[in-house]
């Protein structure tokens, strides 16, 4: 039988992934480590929402982050919750890894690097 500390582990980390937007953060996360413009960009949610929910997340000690300049990216740590959300998501398959959309209305600099390449390009 599993000791009850093992089952209230996994029943919190089950609690973090039951939040509909967290799951889609650590969907993102898991592919490649995002800022929070990135991620407000790509739910469509407001920036205190995500940050409120990325703190969540960091408590718990599931995503850490770094800076780079002036940015500050997110990332997966925790092994457990990447394999609950390979066998609930399905594996990320490795071109997922490095393919990232660049979105629109985004202005990292992952989404702006390329949009000054194409302007460039045109000019």
């Amino acid at each position: 039988m599993t000791p009850s500390s093992d089952l209230n582990d996994y029943a919190e980390r089950f609690k973090l992934l039951g939040h509909p937007v967290r799951l889609q953060i650590l969907d993102a996360l898991r592919r490649t480590p995002e800022c929070v413009c990135h991620l407000e960009a790509l739910l469509g949610k407001p920036q205190p929402y995500i940050s409120q929910q990325l703190r969540v997340l960091r408590e718990a000690g599931v995503v850490a982050d770094s800076k780079d300049g002036l940015n500050v990216y997110y990332h997966l740590i925790d092994p457990q919750v990447a394999a609950l959300l390979n066998a609930a998501l399905g594996p990320v398959l490795p071109g997922e890894r490095s393919h990232r959309q660049a979105l629109p209305n985004c202005v990292c600099p992952k989404c702006a690097a390329p949009a000054r390449q194409m302007i460039t390009l045109q000019a």
